[in-house]
């Protein structure tokens, strides 16, 4: 029964992460009607999705401790009434401030309640195939383009962009407040030690466990590796329409991503079950790094199709592997503020990426710097994460030394 249910925890994850993350990630979709329609600049729009991260970021760790303490069911079915009003408010703004305020801080706020917490109700349900299960949660996030971005597309093309994002606010609500009603905690595990817990049993102090070196190469490199990817992955839709390609066709390479990133997520977290997370992750970083800079030499549908699929397979693939390394350092009773804390580094990471191609755009009207410099920073995230700590169960000695 304890399997079985992990799976319906599964399902309801990854239902959450597509449809929180793909109503966030949608702002690539909008961007270009919003400024269209309101005369806001690209950077200004782009500016939202910044304040989105760093709040996210924020919240992520927050609502990650909220979730080792009270549980992860409140906590989503919080996030999703706070998502679907962020959404509907953000529909009603009449001033850049207002959309910054709405859609930077309030989604923000809400999209971060779902996937620390999520992730780490999941871990708790497996014992084998743990890589896979955190993976097909975070596939959500790979359905999303195939799904949210395109129902975003059409309805901007038939009922205008506010119109559009009033819909899918109420959508949200639809899909995530009985999903989160889904959502249970884990019965007790046996009272085994876990890694990284104090040596009679209590939780480790987390001012250690921040200091740790497990934690910092941990953080360094989830940060590196967003920072990486999100400036790319928010314009790519403009890139290739300014490449040449058709808008609804410019859409579909960012579907053609997400379908690759789910791939990637089923291939990688098999692969890191088999031979260990760490290789799996310095190999995925290393691929992503070279296809950001192969896309400066991109300029036709079948090229941008092609580099999408290594592209999209390479960051979906690595990006939940870090909770199953966050896990095996700390082990799941403070995994939800642990990975919260390691989040928030990412999103952190993940906030450079849209306001820096935004500014790289509207000040050389290209993004070829933008290609240059995200390769460059995947590279250096590969270098960090060459410096992770051996596992627990690789040591003779506990991974944390320290007592309560």
């Amino acid at each position: 029964m304890r399997v079985s249910y992990g799976w319906v925890i599964v399902g309801a994850g990854a239902l959450m992460t597509c449809v929180a993350l793909g109503a966030m990630f949608s702002l690539a979709i909008f961007q270009e009607p919003i400024a269209t329609a309101t005369g806001w600049s690209h950077v200004g729009i782009a500016s939202a999705m910044t304040l989105n991260f760093i709040v996210m970021g924020i919240g992520g760790f927050v609502w990650g401790a909220a979730s080792d303490r009270f549980g992860p069911r409140p906590v989503v079915f919080v996030g999703a009434v706070l998502l679907g009003l962020a959404l509907i408010l953000s529909s009603r703004a009449t001033t850049l401030l207002q959309f910054q305020l709405t859609y930077g801080v309030l989604v923000g706020i809400a999209a971060s309640t779902f996937f620390a917490p999520m992730i780490s109700a999941t871990i708790a349900w497996f014992d084998r195939n743990r890589s896979l299960a955190v993976s097909l949660v975070s596939a959500g996030m790979g359905v999303a383009p195939m799904t949210i971005s395109p129902a975003a597309r059409w309805l901007i093309s038939a009922y205008d962009w506010r119109p559009a994002m009033l819909i899918i606010g109420i959508s949200v609500w639809v899909l995530l407040l009985p999903a989160a009603l889904l959502v249970r905690q884990a019965p007790a595990e046996g009272a085994e030690q876990e890694p990284g817990t104090a040596a009679n049993g209590s939780k480790p102090a987390l001012s250690a466990v921040f200091r740790s070196p497990q934690f910092l190469v941990l953080g360094l490199t989830f940060f590196a590796c967003c920072a990486a990817h999100s400036g790319p992955i928010f314009h790519m839709v403009n890139y290739a329409t300014i490449c040449g390609v058709a808008p609804m066709a410019a859409v579909s390479i960012y579907s053609v991503e997400g379908l690759a990133g789910l791939g990637g997520r089923l291939l990688y977290g098999g692969l890191a079950d088999r031979v260990g997370v760490k290789p799996v992750i310095v190999a995925g970083l290393l691929v992503q790094a070279c296809a950001l800079a192969a896309y400066l030499f991109v300029s036709s549908l079948g090229e941008f199709y092609a580099l999408a699929v290594i592209f999209g397979s390479a960051y979906g693939g690595v990006m939940p592997l870090y909770a199953v390394l966050a896990r095996e350092y700390f082990g799941p009773r403070i995994l939800g503020t642990v990975f919260g804390a390691a989040t928030m580094l990412s999103s952190l990471g993940m906030a450079f990426g849209p306001l820096i191609g935004g500014w790289i755009f509207d000040t050389f009207a290209n993004y070829s710097w933008l290609f240059i410099g995200s390769a460059m920073v995947g590279l250096a995230a590969a270098a960090i994460a060459l410096a992770f700590p051996a596992l627990p169960r690789e040591r003779t000695e506990p991974a944390l030394g320290m007592s309560s």
